[in-house]
């Protein structure tokens, strides 16, 4: 008995925290937006859309720490932007935006996470039109190479010690 306890337990705590993360991978969608959920791209993929008012399609990316990856935006619109989120932070913050950190992101992954790109279509600014088409390339890269390290030369034993290193 004691033991169907202890398994009944368990079996709740892991549903609770399942239903947790699955909480927590949830996006706050505007009114309007629609959802539509990729994979890693092996090769370049292209996302082409239209941003309406909040009518337009919001991407989640799911990616695995030390992948590497190029996502740019472009748009004919200056008001029309890109912002990416990542889903498993608890603040509403975007970590990139191409209104203020250029057009595209080039970065290494950490950690296993999905992120959640959200192209808008800026409403406080003045403008004509309702909306603007745009165009996102996700490009996964070769993961950078570091530089090759000289191989170090054998230490031969010596009666006078080495010459201080010459600034330069």
């Amino acid at each position: 008995m004691k033991d169907m306890t202890v398994r009944t337990l368990i079996t709740a705590a892991a549903l609770l925290l399942l239903t947790a993360s699955a909480m927590a991978q949830a996006p706050q969608l505007d009114p309007g937006e629609k959802l539509e959920k990729l994979q890693f791209p092996a090769v370049t993929m292209q996302l082409k859309g239209w941003t309406k008012f909040g009518n337009s399609h919001v991407y989640t990316l799911p990616v695995r720490a030390g992948q590497h990856l190029k996502i740019s935006f472009a748009t004919k619109s200056k008001f029309a932007f890109l912002a990416i989120f990542d889903l498993s932070k608890p603040d509403d913050e975007a970590f990139f935006g191409t209104d203020e950190d250029g057009m595209s992101f080039e970065t290494t992954v950490k950690e296993n996470t999905t992120w959640l790109l959200r192209p808008y279509y800026s409403k406080v600014s003045p403008r004509r039109g309702l909306g603007a088409p745009f165009s996102i390339l996700i490009e996964p890269l070769a993961a950078a190479q570091q530089q090759p390290q000289k191989p170090a030369e054998a230490e031969r034993p010596s009666l006078f010690p080495k010459a201080p290193a010459k600034p330069q």
